[in-house]
């Protein structure tokens, strides 16, 4: 099979190992191929679910799956990128199983050769007990929003209500991208705790 000429480096260094681990059942293709990736898939998991036990479950059925049908990989696109679907769409039928109510503060994943990997989850129409448990979810979001420290506050107004983007937030408030970043970071922590504790009596 002619190797497509668009892949980047790193993804032709993947195809590689997977062509040792389907050809030759060469086990260290198969721990290289999960250590490259591993950290990356935990942490678009972590995203998905917000439950670290949940991430770790999925990361290693993840991983099983596209093992299990690597000889299914071809390399129209890179490896990564094929991975990351795997595991976004195992997980996405894993939240539906569970019928769990979940924010999506964020809609897509970066993949590490830049490809955004969608992982909305697309819902039926709700019925009127959804819907008043969705605005009732978004006035206890507003509440919680006002709870935080003022300059968390104005990023989470920024990057969820008026839908700027982490340039646009870091060149307003004169702040370095990193620290927007990270600061959005322990703010959704803070919310999804909040709002974690508070889910019973929504």
């Amino acid at each position: 099979m002619e190797v497509s000429s668009h892949l980047t480096d790193k993804a032709l260094r993947d195809y590689k190992l997977v062509q040792m681990a389907v050809e030759q059942g060469d086990q260290k293709a198969y721990a290289n191929l999960m250590g490259n990736y591993k950290e990356s898939v935990y942490y678009m998991l972590l995203k998905m679910t917000n439950n670290s036990d949940d991430a770790d479950d999925l990361t290693i059925e993840a991983f099983g799956k596209a093992f299990k049908n690597l000889h299914q990989y071809t390399p129209d696109y890179a490896f990564s990128t094929w991975l990351f679907k795997i595991a976004s769409n195992n997980c996405i039928d894993f939240i539906r199983k569970k019928k769990k109510y979940t924010f999506s503060l964020d809609k897509t994943f970066e993949n590490d050769d830049g490809t955004g990997v969608a992982f909305n989850i697309a819902a039926d129409v709700p019925d009127p007990e959804e819907n008043l448990i969705i605005k009732q979810k978004k006035k206890l979001m507003r509440e919680l929003v006002e709870k935080l420290k003022p300059r968390y506050r104005t990023l989470v107004e920024m990057r969820y209500f008026q839908e700027l983007t982490y340039e646009e937030i870091a060149d307003e408030l004169k702040l370095p991208l990193g620290t927007v970043k990270a600061q959005l970071f322990r703010a959704r922590a803070f919310l999804y705790n909040v709002l974690k504790n508070s889910q019973e009596t929504i």
